[in-house]
């Protein structure tokens, strides 16, 4: 975990602090990210400042001349208005006189120039304030809006019309009659949302806690978006506020007793609530995540063991979008905020190995303040003893270290996903994992390391482009996890739906909406697999053993995906490859006749059925989207594949003479060949892609580092895959020793038929000019109905005497003859009758031995 520090002290100009360091304390951070603070000077004076996010530099905003204490402060955008509430502390047991009958004052000031100083509020209970900033123009805003909240448990919108003076002097048009309406109230718990101008709050319906959030717009409008029922123990006599400015966390001990609660979404449409009671004892800590988008909750158990009295006694939830992180005394269990795309607490909730826990003495710990810190919105947090402000990020290189170091299955799944779903410099972050899996390719027992890491990075590579992408790709190759995570136990329950208020959707709460009927209805259908792809595999596969053809417009649709596929990919590869992989050629009259080799047909296949299946579930997504989509995650597949195999091969350094069959293995051949054997073996469970020429390759790594007996039962079992391209390397490169021809043979045999016929034609030798015959007659007499024939034959075409040889050469003629066009060997004319004959005399000569 890294952090970027707002020390605002380091920049202060104002002359009158400077030994006022102490004092000076964070008060709010407004949604365009500047920072306002206060501090006093040795008077007791009290100023507010401001930390311009973008510019780096500070503003003087407003001092008050009086020793306050100041309880909340926000400053509209134009920064013309400062709101502050503010309580004077009681000295010697005498009564606050802020005013006759009140603690705490709500102010409202013209600071553009510093001019009128309006009450808003004069009461006996707290106040905080928050000036509401939305989307829109970067015009001046006519009107401001401003919300106060009550420890009386109400919530008011004041509405503050400003005008100019005297040129650029700003001030608040009929200051004495503002506009306010209440916009909740009863309520015992409250979260301001920052970035996205909502309001989520808890009140108690017959002892029933009912979570609501009201979205504010642009105008004066605001709306109550849902209400959802939370099973949850509250109190209405409790009150707590988050993100409502910084809190004074100075009592720890009083900050360890209260519960905690946060609200997390993100722009897929998540809602999520992640809550933990009052701790009792620090030797276990429960707390629960609740996945409302998907109509679930987990409630971890977490086992902490002894308590290190230097660690704080708290737990916070951080935001760090596509994460979120639980912290507490002696660990961190990580929650993914999107499912997250959703919230949740594995990097996708429906397994608890996406999750990472880590406890004790760990360095991610110790990079926390050891001080009492709160979770601002986003992945701000605020550290109470020292002032400082952090924006808390996931250090992928510990993270990659501690992938590295790990022995536990569980957080070596959790781990893979944290890293890919950061998605900074994927490149470099996907060439350190390869060389991991390398390293470790049977470290794991309980998933495939190949497996996950390629369906990960390769759903991860494609999260970013729209919502849902959770519902329609895998994002992992389990679907079950029964192995126990040490000092952690899961319960998952179902909950009730959120109950959306209105009916017109945008944005966000239209994706929350899909959500949410997503959940009600149900829809496991949804999800992507190859089911489709390899039945279309195994129909391709049974026309090539039957001769059949297929369609040509299916065929050449086939081709194109292809084109298209290789195109986008090479497209994308930044240097040259060493591996000869995407080199290989495909024969289009072979693709056209429907000979589509398992090579390609996996992935052209699936390019076809994975547009489809989203064209089907993508909503209001652009054909052509969806479409350079699935060129983008077929090609992802297909290069996480390539750089597996290209780290392998720079790693043990071959060269591009061991394509050559006329050679012996070395280890470095076998190191290679035992890599693609285990790709293979990943992606052939799931039905992935293999990009053209990694057969071939393969074949001719088989072949190098097998025996034969070994190897043909490679093949038998589909292990290895004989290619056109690596046979007819075999044919051409061996010569015909012994030991050769019984490879020449054993590998010809295998073939199917067509590729087969094509492959004896390269081979000189008696033995492919016999399976030349016999596959010539068997397709000559696959029709032939004996006729009634002479009993006098024309001796003069033959030159033995060997009747039936003679007669059965006659019947071939005849038949060849009656219709040469349909029976001519494709592109071989010289096989006939006599080239039959000839074959066969040859064979029985080597049979008798003569």
């Amino acid at each position: 975990m890294t952090s970027e520090t707002f020390q605002v002290l380091d920049y202060l100009q104002t002359d009158v602090l400077e030994n006022s360091y102490d004092s000076l304390r964070v008060l709010n951070v407004e949604r365009n990210g500047n920072i306002i603070y206060t501090c006093k000077d040795n008077k007791g004076n009290v100023f507010f400042g401001l930390y311009d996010y973008q510019t780096k530099q500070n503003e003087h905003l407003y001092t008050f001349e009086k020793d306050l204490q100041v309880i909340s402060c926000s400053v509209n955008r134009e920064r013309t208005l400062l709101a502050a509430s503010l309580v004077q502390a009681a000295k010697d047991g005498r009564r606050n006189e802020l005013q006759p009958g009140s603690k705490c004052l709500t102010l409202l000031v013209e600071i553009h120039p510093v001019n009128n100083v309006k009450v808003l509020k004069a009461v006996d209970s707290c106040i905080w304030v928050q000036f509401l900033y939305p989307h829109v123009e970067s015009h001046p805003l006519p009107e401001n809006h401003l919300l106060l909240i009550s420890e009386e448990k109400y919530i008011e919108q004041f509405h503050v019309q400003v005008i100019q003076e005297d040129g650029n002097k700003v001030v608040i048009k009929n200051s004495g009659h503002l506009p306010r309406e209440r916009v909740a109230e009863d309520f015992v718990w409250a979260q301001w949302d920052m970035s996205e101008q909502r309001l989520y709050y808890i009140d108690l319906k017959k002892s029933r806690s009912i979570l609501k959030c009201i979205q504010f717009y642009s105008n004066e409008h605001f709306t109550v978006m849902f209400e959802a029922p939370l099973d949850i123990s509250l109190s209405d006599s409790g009150f707590k506020l988050v993100n409502f400015g910084c809190d004074d966390l100075r009592d720890q001990e009083k900050l360890s007793k209260h519960l905690t609660l946060y609200v997390f979404t993100n722009r897929t449409g998540s809602l999520c609530v992640c809550y933990c009671p009052n701790i009792d004892s620090w030797e276990r800590i429960t707390y629960s995540v609740f996945y409302f988008h998907k109509g679930h909750s987990k409630t971890f158990t977490v086992a902490l063991g002894s308590v290190d009295s230097r660690v704080t006694k708290g737990i916070t939830f951080l935001n760090l979008v596509p994460q979120s992180i639980c912290s507490h005394d002696r660990g961190l269990g990580r929650c993914d905020v999107r499912d997250l795309g959703k919230v949740r607490t594995n990097k996708h909730p429906d397994l608890i190995c996406h999750s990472l826990f880590l406890t004790g003495n760990n360095e991610v710990i110790d990079m926390l303040p050891h001080r009492p810190f709160q979770s601002l919105s986003g992945p701000l947090v605020l550290d109470g003893g020292s002032g400082k402000l952090y924006r808390v990020l996931l250090n992928q290189s510990y993270l990659l270290e501690f992938l590295r170091d790990t022995r536990l299955d569980c957080e070596r799944m959790a781990l893979l996903h944290c890293v890919l779903s950061c998605g900074r410099d994927p490149r470099r972050l996907e060439a350190k994992i390869i060389q991991w899996i390398s390293e470790n390719i049977s470290a794991c027992h309980s998933f495939d390391l190949i497996q996950e890491f390629i369906i990960a990075s390769s759903y991860w590579s494609i999260y970013p482009e729209t919502s849902n992408m959770d519902k329609l790709l895998p994002y992992s190759s389990l679907l079950t996890w029964n192995t126990e995570i040490p000092g952690i136990t899961l319960v998952t329950e179902e909950i009730p739906l959120p109950l959306m208020k209105v009916h017109s959707f945008k944005g966000y709460w239209e994706k929350l909406n899909s959500n949410l009927e997503y959940a009600k209805y149900s829809k496991p259908h949804l999800h992507y697999n190859n089911g489709v792809v390899r039945r279309e595999w195994h129909s391709l596969i049974s026309e090539e053993k039957t001769g059949k053809r297929s369609s040509l417009v299916y065929v050449r649709n086939i081709l194109d995906n292809a084109i298209k596929v290789i195109s986008n990919l090479q497209a994308k590869t930044l240097e040259p490859r060493l591996t000869p992989l995407l080199q290989e050629e495909d024969n289009h009259q072979r693709l056209l006749m429907g000979l589509v080799s398992g090579l390609r047909a996996v992935w052209v296949l699936m390019v076809s059925e994975l547009k489809d299946h989203l064209l089907r579930h993508l909503q209001g997504v652009e054909k052509k989207k969806i479409e350079q989509m699935v060129l983008d995650y077929i090609s992802k597949l297909l290069d996480l594949i390539c750089q597996i195999l290209e780290a392998s091969w720079r790693k043990h350094n071959l060269h591009p003479w061991v394509l050559h069959f006329n050679r012996r293995a070395s280890a470095a051949e076998f190191a290679v060949f035992h890599i693609m054997t285990r790709i293979l073996e990943a992606t052939r469970s799931l039905f992935l892609p293999l990009p053209p020429g990694f057969h071939t390759l393969h074949t001719i790594l088989g072949v190098h580092c097998l025996p034969l007996h070994n190897l043909l039962h490679y093949i038998d079992n589909g292990v290895l895959l004989l290619t056109e391209t690596a046979v007819t390397r075999l044919m051409k490169d061996l010569d015909n020793t012994e030991k050769n021809e019984k490879l020449k043979f054993s590998i010809i045999v295998r073939l199917p038929p067509r590729i087969g016929q094509k492959i004896c034609r390269l081979w000189d030798h008696p033995m492919s000019s016999n399976i030349i015959s016999r596959n010539h007659v068997k397709r000559l007499l696959q029709d032939y109905s004996k006729q009634p024939r002479s009993s006098v034959m024309d001796k003069s075409s033959f030159s033995l005497e060997f009747l039936p040889l003679n007669y059965f050469i006659e019947i071939l003629t005849d038949v060849e003859s009656s219709n040469p066009a349909l029976y001519a060997f494709e592109g071989h004319d010289n096989v006939d009758a006599k080239f039959v004959e000839e074959a066969a005399l040859k064979h029985t000569t080597m049979l008798l031995g003569l």
